[in-house]
This record gives structure tokens, sequence and C-alpha cells, in this order.
């Protein structure tokens, strides 16, 4: 059976060898971390040094990492109306257009508190709109949501400019740092965020177990959603999955470690690729194209073609990609980012989303570039038949 390839590191990246066999490891240790005795002591172990490692990842202490599910559940802990910043009560959230939809829909505050910032057409949050918003601050301090990089087109986000803002106004800032951690060096401090969000299965790690990273005294969180035992400094109560919490920091020291050369690398095949397609297909869009993106990521869409259609070709030709769109009761909607970047209905229908990642070879991309053409061109023909 041929080898597929998978350029869909977006979606969830395949497990790193070392982030398994860290997992492997902790499920043969006994002991809860909770308990006292040598094998909750040696459990507990397995749990710091992880911690260790995800802090090392974005420049953080390790005393400042809450372990969670998921990116999903970070940000829902995190962005929350029982937020106080140096003792004062939160009293909106700010947030960017194009978030993640764990963020957009997952927050906790009511309709009447949440102010959405634009995005410019190039997909970058609007820092003109973010002023513009915070000239309406009230005496309760703003927390502002905003990416490090965008999941769908990888653009990167003014995140140091936006805290800064936010910061004179007396607000705080949450970095969703789930795209962008692993694959270009992240620092807490130079961001000037007051917390991120990762999750582990992004860059190697196993899927099921996030991070969310509070670098600063001034945040505080009032209420909690997994109220229990008190663990993760109480902010996150049950015991923990010890066996994901390696595999998450097994999987960070290895990016860490690949920060030096991988973002070259990965640059080096999304520049082969955008410049194959733009050389096989004339009229291909590729958006963001004119900003800092990730290295690992390409958006792009044909006139005429379909997402739907495309992928399904790709993967019956054993590439795996994914849709600038979501499927609704059959129904492609565009992109809510694409919509907020102002793309055309129709061509934002036929974006499709390529995302490289730690194991993805020159072969694959080139193996892509192949399968796009016959399927392209496949399709076309058919378009012409039928509108003939």
């Amino acid at each position: 059976m041929p080898t597929r390839i998978y350029l869909d590191h977006n979606a969830t990246a395949p497990l790193r060898t070392a982030a398994r066999d860290a997992m492997v490891r902790a499920l043969d240790v006994t002991g809860n971390p909770s308990s006292i005795h040598a094998d909750g002591r040696a459990t507990r172990g397995i749990i710091e040094e992880a911690r260790v490692k995800v802090a090392d990842l974005v420049g953080a202490e390790a005393r400042h990492v809450v372990f969670a599910s998921g990116g999903t559940e970070a940000a829902c802990l995190a962005l929350t109306p029982h937020l106080r910043v140096s003792g004062k009560q939160i009293g909106r959230i700010l947030v960017s257009a194009g978030e993640h939809t764990c963020v957009l829909t997952g927050h906790r505050f009511p309709a009447d508190r949440v102010d959405v910032i634009g995005l410019t057409p190039d997909g970058v949050v609007d820092l003109g709109a973010l002023r513009a918003a915070l000239e309406h601050n009230t005496d309760h301090p703003p927390v502002l949501a905003l990416q490090a990089a965008n999941n769908e087109t990888g653009v990167h986000h003014p995140v140091a400019e936006a805290a800064a803002l936010m910061r004179e106004a007396g607000g705080i800032t949450i970095c969703d740092a789930v795209q962008a951690a692993g694959r270009i060096p992240l620092n807490i401090h130079e961001l000037g965020a007051d917390a991120l969000l990762l999750s582990a299965h992004k860059f190697g790690g196993p899927k099921g177990v996030g991070a969310l990273v509070i670098d600063t005294g001034r945040l505080h969180i009032d209420e909690t959603l997994v109220r229990g035992g008190g663990q993760e400094r109480g902010l996150r109560g049950g015991t923990e999955n010890v066996a994901g919490i390696a595999g998450f920091g097994a999987a960070a020291g290895e990016a860490l470690a690949s920060l030096s050369a991988e973002p070259t690398r990965l640059f080096g095949l999304r520049d082969l690729f955008e410049n194959r397609l733009r050389e096989l297909f004339g009229d291909c869009v590729i958006f963001g194209a004119g900003v800092p993106r990730l290295p690992n990521t390409t958006a792009f869409a044909l006139p005429g073609v379909g997402a739907e259609t495309l992928l399904i070709a790709l993967d019956l030709a054993g590439v795996s990609a994914s849709s600038g769109s979501a499927c609704s009761s059959g129904k492609v909607r565009p992109s809510h980012v694409l919509t907020a970047m102002g793309v055309d209905p129709e061509l934002a229908k036929g974006v499709i989303r390529i995302s490289t990642g730690w194991n993805t070879t020159q072969n694959d991309v080139e193996g892509l570039c192949g399968a796009l053409e016959k399927a392209v061109s496949s399709i076309r023909k058919r378009r012409d038949r039928t509108a003939a």
C-alpha cells in the first residue's frame, strides 16, 4: 500500500517517537502524583520534568504552567469574567475576528461585554480598531484574546504591539500560541502577553493535553472550570494526565531543540510549494502572502475549483490536506477568518490549507504538487465539458 502524504499538521501533527516513548514509560509508573510515598513522588517527578520543558519552549518559568486537557480548555479557563488584573475585576473581552472558534465561542463573557476587533485584508488584526475600542474603556480593565498566528492562514499577529496598547489601558493580553509554539521561536516576555494557550498535539505531542501559561502576578482567576482536589495550583482539579503530560514535555523538548533550524527548513518547503503552485496555476490566490506567516502554512484557492471536490481528489491520491471552509448540514460555508478579511464568498469556498511539520519532506511536497496538477486538470476538464 502506497505511503500517504500527510499535510494537515495545523489540525494535528504525527506523534513524535520521543513523545510516544515518554508516554509508555509514564504508563509503567504506578503512583498518584498527589501521594507522598515514593511511588507518588516518582510520578510527580514526571509531571514536573515535563512542566520545565513546556515552560522552556515559551520562555516562561515552570511554576507558571498549568496543565489542562488541551488548548480549548485552557482558553475556557482563562477567558472568564472572573478574571482580576491588579486586583480589579475584568470588565469586557476584546477578541480578534479571526480567533479560533474555541476562543470566539468558548469564552465565558456575556454578549454585551464582547467587542470583536476586525482584520485587515491581509488577515492581520487591525490595531487601529483596537485603539478605537480602548478609547471607550471603563473603570474595569479589559482582556484581549489574540492569536500569535492564525490557524487557517498562518498569518502572524502583532501581539507585542497589541499587548503594549492593552497595558497602557490597564488591561491584559491572553495569547493563543497553539499554532505558533514549536514552529517559531516564542518568548512570553517578548510577546508582552500575560498568558499563553498551548496544545501538545500541534507539534508532535499527544492529543488531549495542553497548558495555560500564566506569566504574571497581575492576573488572577477567581473561578475555575474543573474544581476538585486542588491540583495545578487549584486552577485545574483532578488527577493529572501523567502519560499525556510526559508526552507533551518530550515533544516540547524536541521542538525547542530544533528551533534553530526547523523554521528555515519549513520556509524552504513552503517556498518550494508556493512557487510551484504559481507555476502550475497562474490564477491561484495565496492568502496572507504579503505579510509574515508561519513557515509551515499555505492557504490558497483556485477560482472555480471547490474545496470539497479538490480535497476528495487529493485524498484519493493519498494526500491529506484540509479546507478553510467548514461544512454544516451539507452546506459549505466560508471560513469566518476569510469573511473577516473580506474575501469573496465564492473564492472562500475553494480554500485549501496545506500545513507541514516536523516529519514533512521535500518528496512530500513534490508528491502534493503532482497530485494537485492531476486533480485540478481533471476537475476543470469535467467542468468545461458540463459547461459545453
